[in-house]
């Protein structure tokens, strides 16, 4: 990808995020909630790209995957006014479809195009698929990393908010019950990602959330996560049960394993300087 292609399609992105200025309020705030996450995306994957020693020309091709990782978010909400894909569409697949139809990446090798596109479809699954494209399987794990550093970032601040601060189309209307599913509960215990047709509650959206941490590819994402405090943020807005805490520890303690170099530690095949 050369520096003007990039640069068209920044212009791109900036002039389809203003279509939406004309919506009504409620559509427009979240339109705003949705353009500046996917600039802090966008600056999660640079930082994470140079801790992992990747090249200028890489570092410029994952900018460009996560500015557009995410622009079907802004049709999802206008169509549907909501951002649960289970309650609307397939926030990925909707991306890829205004990316054709607007022929945002045409201008790009058919080996570039095949990377933004897969890495976009695989994004907001629970887990990545086998992939065997060393190349693709590192821009998209890297992806998904700064996509859920970000997302930490969103729901903790929407937890923390007063009651009548808090904009709802980021719980996904969740009930705030209490208890936990027991096997919501049953895959942390595993050190699983938490099925989502298990999640009944805001408590148990708090708990996939923290076992994240399960799916977190490189040590430099985990190294930024406990420096902000992630864990601890989102430990002291859960329930001060033993179920709660119980699953807390075990996300601490996959994390400090991790971070301890543990043979268990995940390996990422695609780059050599996951450390």
């Amino acid at each position: 990808m050369t520096g003007v292609q990039e640069r068209k399609i920044r212009s791109w992105w900036n002039r389809f995020v203003r279509r939406y200025d004309a919506a009504d309020a409620e559509v427009r705030l979240n339109t705003r909630l949705k353009e500046s996450h996917t600039l802090r995306v966008c600056r999660e994957t640079l930082g994470l790209g140079r801790a992992l020693g990747m090249s200028p020309d890489d570092l410029r091709l994952a900018g460009i995957l996560a500015l557009l990782h995410d622009v079907g978010r802004f049709e999802q909400y206008a169509r549907y006014r909501t951002f649960a894909d289970v309650k609307s569409e397939n926030h990925a697949l909707l991306s890829l479809a205004i990316l054709r139809r607007e022929g945002v990446l045409q201008k790009l090798s058919p080996r570039t195009q095949s990377i933004i596109r897969r890495a976009i479809r695989y994004h907001n699954r629970a887990e990545l698929p086998a992939v065997r494209d060393r190349r693709l399987l590192l821009f998209a794990r890297l992806l998904r990393d700064a996509d859920k550093l970000d997302i930490w970032r969103l729901a903790l601040a929407y937890y923390a908010a007063p009651p009548g601060r808090k904009n709802h189309a980021i719980s996904i209307g969740l009930p705030d019950l209490p208890g936990v599913t027991p096997e919501v509960l049953e895959d942390l215990r595993e050190e699983r990602i938490v099925a989502s047709k298990n999640i009944r509650s805001l408590t148990d959206l708090k708990l996939l959330q923290m076992g994240w941490v399960f799916d977190v590819n490189f040590v430099p994402t985990l190294r930024v996560m406990v420096r902000r405090g992630y864990l601890e943020k989102m430990r002291n807005v859960l329930p001060a049960d033993d179920a709660a805490r119980g699953a807390h520890a075990i996300v601490r303690a996959y994390v400090d394993r991790r971070l301890a170099g543990s043979p268990e530690s995940k390996e990422c095949p695609a780059h050599p300087r996951l450390m």
